[in-house]
């Protein structure tokens, strides 16, 4: 998924980075009141960071030719909220750019809107729907952790088909192309990635209930009640 250093043109590169600014600040605003507020939480801001660190370290090839990975970015959002992930996000990408010459500088802000800014919301949008519909706990993990994940990739098809349109078909075209590109692994890659989330998120229910009670993820009883109402 990462954009290697340089590929993109550079009005692309620097729209993409004016597109992801304003997001970072405001999770490095919510980042520092959370961890203001709730000094607590701190161990669980660093294991989310850890896993979306791992996950989208990996790169494993493509029977297409090409590189996929996971995100990890659907754990950190539904836990933290996306404005946090996008400055977790950065950190891993930046991180990962300097010493894992995996994605780039130039290409930062472009990697920082798919990976950190669009998979978090759209995949805390899903869980946080499918939440209000009374689904399990478990369940609307892992659709917001595969949604997270997929999303990523679909953005990234729609910025290196903007970058490189068709010479016969143009945009769509491209579109077409990277997309189908991706989507023949990163959508097994995406269900991986949301069992394995699922699967994180069964040890901290039991390691860390409390704190998750504290961030919304687990329900109170009266939660619980309030919840079944909205479903009803």
């Amino acid at each position: 998924m990462h954009i290697a250093e340089g590929f993109l043109p550079p009005a692309h590169a620097i729209a993409w980075s004016v597109a992801s600014a304003p997001f970072v600040v405001h999770g490095v605003r919510s980042l520092t009141r959370e961890v203001r507020e709730h000094p607590e939480s701190t161990l669980l801001l660093g294991a989310s960071g850890a896993f979306t660190f791992v996950l989208s370290a990996l790169k494993l090839p493509s029977v297409t030719g090409s590189c996929s990975h996971p995100t990890g970015t659907g754990l950190g959002a539904i836990l933290f909220r996306p404005p946090v992930m996008a400055v977790l996000g950065t950190i891993t990408l930046l991180f990962q750019a300097l010493l894992l010459a995996h994605g780039g500088l130039t290409t930062l802000g472009a990697n920082v809107f798919s990976m950190a800014v669009v998979g978090p919301w759209a995949g805390y949008g899903v869980y946080r729907l499918l939440r209000r519909w009374g689904v399990p706990l478990m369940v609307t993990v892992f659709f917001g952790a595969f949604v997270a994940d997929l999303s990523t990739y679909c953005v990234t098809s729609v910025q290196l088909a903007l970058a490189f349109p068709d010479p016969g078909s143009g945009f769509l075209g491209a579109l077409g192309k990277f997309g189908s590109i991706f989507a023949v692994t990163q959508i097994p890659l995406a269900v991986s990635e949301g069992l394995l989330t699922v699967i994180v998120m069964r040890l901290l229910v039991q390691s860390s209930g409390g704190e998750l009670t504290r961030l919304g993820v687990l329900l109170t009883r009266s939660g619980e009640r309030k919840q079944e109402a909205v479903a009803r």
